[in-house]
């Protein structure tokens, strides 16, 4: 029972930190753009955003009709189980929790993707890895800047660059399959 009670309480965290809709009163922004983010809630949000890289990239292994749509899917695949590796390490450490599953965000946007193949998969596949990363880049950015804790904000700092180069490669597939080519 107990188990239940935490994976309920675990799926609901997730989802309400995978919310994008207006800040409510319980949100503490930091400013007027920008919601802070908790130690808690940053591992939580980057650990199942990984997740969710890891996932999305093993489907456009196999279901991507372009060489560079797959090969992408296979660079996720490797750079974010390594980083989960590592975030999941930092968490242990600090008793923080890390999502066990994608966010619901991201749950939708995989059952979309598995429905698709070939040259549509390709281009919904790299549009959301954009996004994926533009949103990355933002956390983990912010948490380069604001962490309190030094080891998460190392961790966001080593990670950043390989995320912003995520980013630079999302766009530039992307922009190869939007086109046809």
């Amino acid at each position: 029972m107990r188990k239940i009670v935490a994976f309920a309480v675990l799926f609901l965290a997730v989802g309400a930190l995978g919310r994008t809709g207006p800040a409510t009163a319980d949100d503490k922004p930091s400013d007027k753009n920008k919601e802070a983010v908790t130690d808690q809630q940053f591992v939580m949000k980057a650990s199942a955003a990984g997740l969710a890289e890891v996932n999305l990239g093993k489907l456009a292994v196999t279901r991507a009709s372009n060489a560079d749509v797959k090969k992408f899917g296979q660079h996720m695949v490797d750079d974010h189980t390594k980083a989960n590796k590592e975030l999941a390490t930092i968490a242990d450490k600090k008793k923080l929790t890390v999502a066990m599953t994608m966010d619901p965000t991201h749950e939708q946007a995989f059952a979309k993707l598995s429905k698709l193949e070939g040259a549509e998969f390709d281009k919904q596949f790299m549009h959301q890895m954009v996004q994926d990363h533009e949103e990355a880049v933002s956390l983990f950015s912010a948490k380069a800047k604001d962490a309190k804790d030094e080891d998460l904000k190392a961790f966001a700092e080593k990670t950043l660059p390989t995320l912003k180069e995520h980013l630079k490669m999302a766009r530039e597939t992307h922009d190869k399959v939007k086109g046809g080519r």
